[in-house]
């Protein structure tokens, strides 16, 4: 029989649950799913279905044997969807045993020693990834062209952006910067050159993620809006000051930053609750991106920014928590 539990007005009622913000964010991601895969073909599907496959596996038997759970947790699609995001941050090449060591860390490391979901200081998926650009930094960074469809392991590799970007800063020639994709096609990733992660080629697959969950209520704007924004004002006065520095439309739409701040940024649990910490959050996040994309050892930031900003998430959210009703302020 279960529990009645009697608690103090007022009583609001909801229909949100974990499964349902779960499942729709993982709706969110399927334009950018089947752009992957018609850009990378097998290798794009072996990732994904790998590092899938593996996360709900690791899930299931850390529960089972190690905390003892008689409830199992694989189907609220809290594993699927940290499957999927490690999955969009790796090259489709990845060997699958380095993908499901990266499962590993994501789900064992990053999300059940902090006791599972609502426990977790740090985005599962963004520690899996961050796990295996220490320890395999080589395949890591080694990145498919597209159009490659039927090649896995022996897919040829080319440069990629934010490696274009990053060569140009470090030789101090602007000229560099002719090699990269227009606009519209990093917007659509539709150019022969293309290299990079699984999930972020498209941003216009990633833009239609967003507007999906904004519709469903499942996010709200201020974190990717702030990311995104304080992106473009950083990298548009380096870009003014230094045109070896590329301009703000293109740093936005290479690598994985359209993907980090729409799908991963607004991770709720790693998240700040509030608006006002959100936009703080957002700020810091693309700031700290910028910093380490240009004078990083890395050309990407990213997944560092939000890491890091993770672990201020507590700090962030004591800063800017909102008055009780009815609290008078403490007198100086």
């Amino acid at each position: 029989m279960g529990k009645l539990i009697v608690s103090l007005s007022p009583h609001a009622h909801g229909t949100d649950t974990v499964e349902r913000n779960m499942y729709g964010v993982i709706i969110a991601l399927l334009p950018a799913l089947l752009v992957s895969f018609y850009f990378f073909g097998i290798g794009s599907a072996i990732v994904c279905a790998t590092s899938v496959a593996a996360c709900v596996l690791f899930e299931w038997a850390i529960n089972k044997f190690m905390l003892k759970n008689e409830r199992t947790t694989i189907c609220d699609g809290s594993a699927v969807l940290t499957g999927l995001l490690l999955g969009f941050n790796l090259p489709s090449n990845l060997p699958i045993w380095i993908i499901i060591i990266g499962a590993l860390f994501a789900i064992g490391v990053g999300k059940m020693t902090f006791g599972g979901l609502g426990g977790n200081l740090f985005n599962p998926a963004l520690v899996g990834r961050a796990a295996l650009l220490v320890a395999f930094p080589a395949q890591m960074t080694t990145w498919p062209k597209v159009g490659q469809l039927t090649s896995y392991l022996d897919a040829e590799t080319g440069a990629t952006p934010l490696s274009i970007m990053k060569d140009a800063i470090k030789n101090g020639d602007a000229s560099l910067l002719n090699q990269l994709p227009d606009s519209m096609s990093l917007f659509l990733g539709n150019h022969p050159d293309g290299a990079g992660a699984t999930g972020e080629i498209c941003a216009l697959a990633l833009l239609i993620g967003f507007v999906y969950m904004l519709w469903k209520k499942i996010i709200t704007w201020h974190i990717p809006v702030s990311i995104i924004g304080t992106i473009f004002v950083f990298a548009g006065l380096l870009h003014l000051a230094n045109p070896v520095y590329a301009d703000p439309i293109s740093v936005i739409l290479s690598g994985g930053l359209m993907l980090g701040a729409i799908f991963m940024a607004t991770d709720y649990v790693t998240s700040p609750m509030t608006p006002k910490g959100q936009l703080i959050y957002g700020v810091a996040i693309g700031f700290l991106t910028i910093v380490i994309r240009n004078w990083g050892a890395y050309p990407e930031g990213m997944s560092f920014a939000i890491l890091i900003m993770n672990a201020f998430t507590p700090l962030i959210n004591t800063y800017v928590k909102p008055k009780r009703f009815g609290e008078v302020p403490a007198k100086k």
